[in-house]
């Protein structure tokens, strides 16, 4: 089969897509396809397009990346299906969707791994909802040979407008990739660093657990914070490192953590989420605590692989627990680890995602 993924972000770089389709391109080309991808942004406009500002520079990179879809136009004719991830446009109405599939009547495979109907800025202008027309993803889940969901709740979504509803969750490369034995830390005797990584857009939820991790500095002063993501953090602590995510660092910087967190709150969007966080953290052996929201409760097996937290209380005392006891943090790890390599390795789900195009 001929393939043409056609997504919002440049390869490499994006998580969603790294971790949802990129690292099964060679398994598709080992099966026998043929596999194009077609990015609506190039890495020079993903590299300002999500930050403030920069207005002209975004309606440039928007019509740059519309040309790009006129042009798909093109060679759309000779692929046998077109996988869609979110969007094939940032704004505005699913019109290339509609003309892939009722014109060139070719097969979509529409991929998403967030509610995104729906939004988490509640301050976004009535004029930016009109731009972003998220009913759009109801049009494109009707007009699709298949969908594939990152999980239950987003594939219950998906089912009230098509049958053929998969549930491909995302996935980490447990040995070529996401393997501590393949890295060595040297990490600094008695000290222990509870970390967070993600994009600018989860930063937010930090500030949820923001007075646990006060006290916790408090209460262990051998205990120092990490944050791995793409801008600085919005909370204050004293002994709080900050790291500018690197896709070719990212391993080795993950390993620093001894304890992974990821805070949620608990509503229609989070539940959306998919679990990124927990599952890099599992599959790198570094135990992790999690709000038991969406996909968590699911990959988390509380007190066997991590902790589900609910309330500051038991933040806390999860996390303090995990800082006193190493012997608890390395059996947590390991067990973390295996349940990654059983359910959400490429391995497992391999025979899963080449299933989209039957």
């Amino acid at each position: 089969m001929k393939i043409l993924f056609l997504i919002p972000y440049p390869l490499k770089e994006s998580p969603s897509q790294r971790f949802r389709f990129e690292q099964y391109t060679e398994v598709l080309i080992q099966a026998g396809h043929t596999v194009r991808s077609q990015s609506f942004l190039n890495s020079h406009n993903w590299s300002f397009f999500f930050k403030s500002g920069h207005f002209l520079h975004k309606g440039s990179a928007v019509f740059s990346g519309f040309i790009k879809r006129l042009t798909m136009l093109l060679i759309v004719a000779k692929y046998d299906f077109v996988f869609i991830h979110r969007e094939t446009l940032p704004i505005g109405f699913p019109v290339f969707e509609w003309m892939i599939a009722k014109i060139w009547r070719k097969k979509i495979i529409y991929d998403f791994d967030d509610a995104i109907w729906l939004t988490d800025l509640q301050d976004e202008s009535s004029l930016m909802r009109l731009l972003k027309w998220r009913q759009k993803v109801k049009t494109i889940c009707r007009l699709s040979y298949k969908v594939s969901c990152g999980n239950h709740y987003l594939q219950d979504y998906a089912k009230q407008y098509n049958s053929q509803v998969i549930y491909n969750p995302t996935t980490l490369d447990c040995e070529h990739w996401h393997n501590p034995d393949l890295h060595k830390i040297s990490k600094q005797a008695g000290q222990v660093v509870i970390g967070w990584t993600g994009s600018h857009s989860t930063l937010k939820y930090l500030t949820l657990i923001e007075p646990v991790l006060k006290k916790i500095q408090n209460q262990f002063p051998f205990v120092s914070f990490l944050i791995i993501a793409d801008q600085p953090p919005p909370i204050k602590l004293e002994r709080l490192s900050f790291l500018t995510w690197n896709p070719h660092t990212e391993i080795e910087d993950l390993l620093n953590i001894d304890i992974g967190i990821m805070p949620l709150p608990d509503d229609e969007w989070a539940k959306g989420k998919c679990g990124f966080k927990a599952l890099q953290y599992m599959a790198l052996k570094i135990p992790a605590i999690a709000s038991p929201v969406g996909v968590n409760p699911e990959i988390i097996d509380h007190t066997i692989n991590g902790y589900l937290a609910a309330t500051e209380h038991e933040w806390y005392n999860y996390l303090s627990q995990l800082i006193i006891n190493p012997t608890l943090r390395i059996n947590m790890g390991i067990a973390g680890r295996q349940k990654v390599v059983r359910s959400y390795s490429v391995s497992s789900n391999t025979a899963n995602f080449l299933s989209l195009f039957e």
